[in-house]
């Protein structure tokens, strides 16, 4: 009997030898089972049933068979696989603690260790372990090793803002192209990195075109990457509309890595803005895809998740907005941009003073990113009218408090406000500064030049005197400044104005060689020299006996009207008005309204009394024709009255239609 079973373990060790080197891991893990059922703590075999697992992916199948068997197995037999299926279960902390742990540190295990370490975001350490493996190895993955090291090179430049090394990486691949093109980014060579961005896409569809097996949709699924980073380029650029429809390409063709997938909808969501939010609330989805967080930097999910706050507040999801932004406030204590995000939504809702409440309670707990707080909550006092406030909030910013932009912010709205005094103390304080950090810098001169002039402007020559002084001695020649300081010292002290003035330069020296005739004669002084000739011409003395000569002023020949015919002879009363002219009769509009009768439709005020049948000698009555201009009766014969059936009608068919129309539209009702 147990000869057979050997044997039959023996066939079984075979089976699992063929099966590992043909690839076919389901029947050695059979093979294995069957062998481990006749010896459980065989360690040849669980080690080996261990890497048939990680080899189909079953990687908590595997770590679950090494904790089971761990005193079997003991901690150095399987510590490269359990660390192994640690990362790729995403328990990268637990990786990392089981790699330190090793015994010995093999170029395996120092492979895996790189790998964890760039997953921790880890760079530096990360580099130091690449490049110590290029240096000390030499095999067939030197590329990949490489590849990877400027990977690491890359993200350092993007995340941390690191200058880049040279270290001699070729670009031989579209990868190490495309990892070079991105650490270019990063350093904000955008030009240069679109160009290596174009010159990684030719490489890679050459390298593909030699696989018969690849597909054109295979190449482009590979290219998707490279496509997007040049689109992300496009955008930096300004280009948007490009980068819009590139992105969308990559979009429709629905690639596997979720990471890209939700980068790319990020950055169509960034584009759109405002506008576009129900195609952006589609493309967010694609950012909660299962597995984003683990492909994506700690920056990278960041971003996505302040755009999905900015997205809330687009679209007036006040609730979804704070909630999101609370989150973000709880995971990055001292970033701002979930403040301002809250702030931005209160002031959607109108709720100015609570949104300036809760930037000066984020500048308070955190002075040391202060910065763009304060400035958002001086634009709020702007927009609410409180500009003394504004200006407290602005100069209590050490760090913008003497830059030039901030102090011209500040002496404008002092001015706006008319408090001078303190638009005055802005210059001192900034003057002070750059004398004791940059005297006599250019910034120093003209911050005082401005101060001067200030003070000029408004009237305060006395103030402006040490200004000027400090100017006129850094520059002896300068007379501007001088004429300036003599009258500044001409309303203070007229004796130091008499000395200064001495060091003006005699008129023979401040002459220029001008023609005077030729700058009169040229068109910029032509007005001026009109105005000076009328007056000197006014001025001039009159010789006696000279008589004056008045100009005879030419008449110019009235215009006529088009029609009008100089034959004819003008009607004399033409300067009247019209109603006091003789031949005025009234207007006709004015005699219809009068003649228009308050009886039946249509009878005449005149002729009413006439027409009534009951006013006149007994006839026989007769009735009205339809359609005629009156209803009363006929007038007797011996009257000279016209009949009412032989009279013109006073008004048309035509006319009683539109005065029934007016009493319809009067509103008065009609029949």
């Amino acid at each position: 009997m147990a000869a057979s079973g050997g044997g039959s373990v023996a066939s079984l060790w075979t089976e699992v030898n063929r099966c590992g080197q043909n690839g076919d891991y389901n029947r050695a893990l059979k093979a294995l089972t069957k062998i481990l059922h006749e010896n459980r703590e065989d360690v040849t075999a669980l080690h080996c049933k261990v890497v048939c697992l990680v080899q189909n992916g079953s990687f908590k199948e595997a770590l679950n068979v090494m904790n089971t068997y761990s005193k079997v197995l003991g901690s150095s037999e399987v510590v490269f696989e359990k660390a192994y299926c640690e990362y790729r279960l995403n328990r990268v902390e637990s990786s990392l603690k089981t790699i330190e742990s090793a015994a010995e540190q093999t170029d395996k295990l120092k492979e895996l260790y790189g790998q964890v370490l760039y997953r921790l975001e880890r760079y530096d350490e990360c580099k130091s372990v690449y490049t110590d493996l290029i240096r000390n190895s030499q095999d067939e993955y030197e590329e990949e090793r490489k590849t990877n090291l400027s990977a690491v090179v890359a993200a350092m430049s993007q995340w941390e803002k690191s200058p880049t090394e040279d270290l001699g990486l070729p670009e031989t691949t579209y990868e190490l192209c495309y990892n070079a093109a991105c650490a270019l980014i990063g350093q904000g060579q955008l030009t240069e990195a679109f160009n290596k961005l174009q010159q990684a896409e030719e490489l890679c569809r050459v390298s593909l075109a030699d696989d018969s097996d690849v597909t054109e949709e295979d190449i482009d699924s590979e290219l998707a990457v490279i496509h997007s980073q040049m689109a992300y380029v496009m955008q930096l650029q300004g280009r948007t509309d490009e980068a819009l429809q590139l992105y969308n390409q990559v979009i429709k063709l629905k690639p596997s890595d979720v990471g890209l997938l939700a980068v790319t909808a990020n950055n169509i969501i960034t584009i759109n803005k405002d506008q576009n939010v129900f195609d952006s609330k589609k493309k967010v989805k694609l950012t909660n895809a299962e597995g984003v967080e683990y492909k994506l930097a700690k920056k990278q999910l960041q971003a996505i998740d302040f755009n999905k706050a900015l997205l809330a507040m687009y679209t007036n999801q006040a609730d979804q907005c704070r909630k999101l932004t609370s989150s973000l406030q709880s995971q990055n204590p001292g970033h701002p941009r979930p403040v301002l995000i809250q702030v931005a939504q209160l002031c959607r809702e109108k709720q100015h003073s609570k949104a300036i409440e809760l930037l000066q309670q984020y500048s308070d707990q955190n002075p040391e990113s202060a910065s763009g707080i304060k400035l958002t909550m001086a634009q709020l006092y702007l927009v609410q009218g409180h500009v003394t406030k504004a200006c407290d909030v602005l100069r209590s910013i050490e760090e913008f408090k003497h830059k030039s932009g901030m102090i011209s912010a500040l002496v404008t709205m002092y001015s706006h406000e008319e408090d001078i005094d303190s638009a005055i103390d802005v210059f001192k304080q900034a003057i002070e500064h750059y004398q004791s950090e940059q005297p006599g810098s250019a910034a120093h001169l003209a911050l005082v030049r401005e101060a001067a002039n200030f003070k000029l402007k408004y009237g305060r020559k006395k103030e402006a005197i040490s200004d000027l002084e400090q100017l006129w001695k850094q520059n002896t020649k300068d007379i501007h400044t001088l004429a300036q300081l003599i009258s500044a010292y001409s309303l203070v002290d007229t004796d130091k104005a008499k000395s200064l003035s001495k060091h003006l330069p005699s008129a023979d020296t401040m002459s220029f060689n001008l023609d005077v005739d030729e700058l009169e004669n040229s068109h910029g002084a032509s007005s001026v020299r009109k105005k000076a000739a009328k007056v000197i011409g006014e001025n001039l003395p009159k010789e006696s006996g000279q008589v004056e000569i008045k100009k005879k002023k030419k008449k110019k020949k009235g215009k006529l009207p088009k029609n009008c015919d100089p034959k004819a002879t003008p009607d004399p009363e033409r300067w009247l008005p019209m109603r006091e002219r003789t031949y005025y009769r009234g207007k006709k509009k004015g005699k219809k309204k009068e003649q228009i009768g308050k009886g039946t439709q249509g009878a005449t005020a005149g002729a009413s009394a006439e027409l009534d049948a009951s006013k006149t000698a007994s006839s026989p009555p007769t009735s009205p024709r339809p359609g005629s201009a009156s209803g009363s009766s006929a007038a007797p014969a011996g009257s000279g009255v016209v009949p009412p059936r032989q009279q013109k009608p006073a008004a048309s068919g035509a006319t009683r239609k539109k005065t029934t129309q007016k009493k319809k539209k009067g509103g008065k009702g009609g029949w």
